[in-house]
């Protein structure tokens, strides 16, 4: 199941990938104005390619300035005047389009999550139908396994499959190689077969074997779901415990099991994905000064963008959400610092934000509500 740690990386790496594209959108832009100046090849006109060159010099300059938003007297040159303004509506456009698709793909990107657990749940008894099949082997086991057949006969698990994919009806060839490559020659399997009457005991063993081993193990399988998923390395462990919950659900008695929610409350998460993308991606200038006026020795341009990138979520955080602790907010970013940044990067952000968070208390830009949220200095 999702937990705020889980949200935070997303938001983080959507972050990262928005400040790629800001350099890249600054690239682009940066290169049509050196475009604008170059010598048309399909006028008839002589080209002076020394005023040309001058003139791509000058907007140059310019257009650096201006992109750092300092005061820049206006060139007498339309040209050059002209040149500019394209590039600055070029990279707000661009920046634009870039911020819309990753704030609409957060959200999505985690709903993809559901869509791998119905997956790993439909691939067993896709499996068991495809035993069946092998007059080479004895099923009898397989097909009759009670949690095979659960899943099979669950109402919940075909409507959400139906709704949002994970099924493996258009895909049964590749469901017979992985059988026929990881599922049939392995030894836990082959005992399994073999046996006169497993206990309910035995059947779950198994089923928890060919889960955790050979779907989510290390074996094609697995690497078929880290192709389709960029973020399989964090989406992994969600979807082996919300497997793992599932499987251990089974009632004896009614057959039954419990399909897992991805979120006890989407809505609510969606709505903190949304607001702390957008806070981060949005920090007023005075938070990233007030982060440079704290790196004492570093430049921050010169650190590293993941390390900016958590300075900056945990600064919108802090501000921004009233019923979260500042403790809790600054050790979860330091959490993230140990897990995605240098070694170095976890004692250098937690000695950061507690200075900025004493800062923001003492100036009131942090107001806390709640209970046990008024003392968290």
């Amino acid at each position: 199941m999702l937990n705020r740690r889980t949200l935070r990386i997303k938001i983080m790496q959507s972050l990262f990938a928005y400040e790629q594209c800001k350099e890249a959108d600054y690239l682009i832009a940066h290169d049509h104005v050196a475009a604008f100046f170059q010598p048309d090849l399909n006028s008839m006109k002589i080209q002076d390619k020394v005023m040309l060159k001058s003139q791509q010099a000058v907007a140059l300059k310019q257009f650096e300035k201006e992109f750092q938003g300092l005061a820049v007297k206006e060139s007498p040159d339309p040209k050059i005047s002209q040149a500019i303004e394209e590039a600055l509506s070029l990279h707000k456009k661009l920046t634009k389009k870039d911020f819309d698709y990753l704030r609409k793909n957060i959200a999505l990107d985690v709903e993809k999550i559901n869509v791998f657990y119905y997956s790993i749940l439909n691939l067993l008894p896709a499996f068991a139908s495809v035993a069946a099949q092998d007059k080479k082997i004895s099923s009898k086991n397989f097909t009759s396994n009670p949690v095979v057949i659960a899943l099979r006969e669950n109402t919940d698990l075909k409507k959400e499959t139906l709704r949002s994919g994970g099924g493996w009806d258009q895909r049964m060839e590749m469901v017979r190689g992985w059988f026929r490559d990881c599922i049939k020659s392995d030894k836990e399997f082959q005992k399994y077969s073999a046996l006169e009457t497993p206990d309910i005991e035995v059947h779950r063993s198994f089923v928890k074997h060919l889960v955790r081993k050979l779907i989510l193990g290390d074996t094609l399988i697995n690497s078929y779901f880290e192709e389709e998923d960029l973020r399989w390395a964090e989406d992994h462990e969600i979807v082996r415990s919300m497997s793992d919950k599932t499987l251990k659900s089974l009632d004896e008695k009614s057959g039954s099991l419990e399909i897992q929610k991805l979120s006890l409350d989407w809505e609510e998460d969606k709505i903190f994905i949304e607001k702390l993308f957008v806070s981060a991606s949005k920090l007023d200038k005075e938070y990233h000064d007030l982060i440079a006026n704290n790196t004492k020795n570093w430049e921050v341009d010169r650190l590293p963008l993941t390390d900016r990138v958590i300075l900056g979520m945990a600064i919108a955080e802090m501000i921004d959400f009233a019923n979260i602790p500042v403790k809790v907010t600054i050790n979860e970013y330091i959490e993230l610092a140990k897990q995605y940044s240098t070694p170095k990067s976890r004692q250098f952000i937690n000695g950061i934000l507690d200075v900025i968070a004493k800062d923001l208390q003492q100036s009131g830009k942090i107001k806390k509500s709640g209970r046990g949220l008024m003392d968290n200095k």
